[in-house]
């Protein structure tokens, strides 16, 4: 394939065909290095095409805690009582600055997405 920019749909639909076609090529050839430029220039378009938005604190928490296999119980601990914790999960309470500084250590979860608006 020549490479060309991708710029319609159809350009991204080809590119994602020929690179699913030389996606294993062996490293060293000129179908691997095709597909690193491809694979570059899909990541670019989906971007900023179909930009992925990252999750509200509480819907994080919710997905490191299936991640992870823990109960709202597993939380008490950051954020205070059975009756708290469900507070928070269910967007009826704010999440404190104590609160944030627990679930990152125990979450492995950034600040920055604690800190967002929800």
């Amino acid at each position: 394939m020549k490479l060309k920019p991708i710029k319609t749909e159809a350009d991204y639909n080809e590119a994602l065909k020929r690179l699913e076609e030389i996606f294993d090529a062996a490293i060293g050839t000129d179908e691997s290095d095709e597909a690193d430029i491809l694979g570059l220039m899909i990541d670019d378009y989906e971007k900023k095409y179909y930009p992925i938005d990252a999750p509200d604190p509480i819907e994080a928490i919710k997905i490191r805690m299936e991640e992870m296999h823990l109960k709202q119980t597993d939380l008490v601990d950051a954020i205070g009582g059975k009756s708290r914790v469900s507070e928070v999960l269910s967007r009826k309470r704010k999440l404190t600055v104590k609160m944030i500084r627990k679930l990152t250590k125990k979450l492995n979860l950034s600040p920055e997405t604690l800190i967002g608006e929800y």
